[in-house]
């Protein structure tokens, strides 16, 4: 794939960062992606599932907002501030009525090996599709490819995987409950972040419809 990583090149974007994903024993699940380098410059978003399958975005812009909900399906989006803050193995995250604090474990045996993954390959939907079924059979939800909205593609190089250990959860104040597996998946889009509550470091590269931004 040519061009630079949190660049574009023939339609694709790609966005280099880790994706967090946790659920609470209130049945509230959130999935934050933390993205240093995008072709939207450096930003943190959130999305929100609540137990009654209402679907939430937090962007920290609308330029942010408008491009997710094009690529995701939302009941709901606000844009808010969204700060992501990382210190050793442990994450800070506020996002408007959410505050949130992760603790991630060593990283995993699977985490071991996909940190061997050289980032060309990483990015490559070829690679992507090599995955993607034995993605399915060691996490059930999780996909590696597939449409997404607008006419969109999109796929997943996965190269880190952490366990994530221990979780707070607020929302305006009140708690969420104690961290749960992501259970039932997440249903923004063709895929869903591991029921295991995890930390992945992950090349996402969304490739656009022709003729569309």
């Amino acid at each position: 794939m040519s061009g630079t990583a949190g660049g574009k090149a023939g339609g694709r974007l790609r966005f280099d960062g880790w994706i967090a994903g946790v659920g609470t024993s209130s049945g509230t699940r959130l999935v934050v992606g933390h993205w240093p380098r995008s072709p939207l410059g450096a930003f943190s978003d959130v999305m929100v599932e609540r137990p009654d399958g209402e679907r939430l975005l937090l962007a920290p812009s609308r330029r942010v907002a408008d491009f997710v909900a094009a690529t995701y399906r939302f009941d709901r989006i606000e844009v808010v501030p969204v700060a992501v803050g990382v210190t050793g193995a442990t994450w800070r995250v506020d996002a408007g009525p959410l505050e949130l604090r992760l603790r991630a474990g060593r990283r995993s045996a699977l985490g071991l090996l996909l940190s061997a993954v050289p980032a060309p390959l990483a990015r490559s939907p070829l690679w992507a599709r090599v995955c993607d079924v034995p993605a399915r059979l060691l996490m059930p939800g999780v996909r590696t490819l597939g449409s997404a909205g607008s006419g969109r593609r999109e796929w997943y190089g996965a190269r880190d995987l952490r366990p994530v250990l221990a979780a707070d959860a607020r929302w305006d104040g009140a708690e969420l409950g104690a961290l749960a597996p992501l259970d039932p998946p997440v249903a923004f889009g063709f895929g869903s972040a591991p029921r295991t509550p995890s930390l992945v470091r992950v090349t996402t590269t969304v490739e656009l419809a022709p003729g569309h931004g």
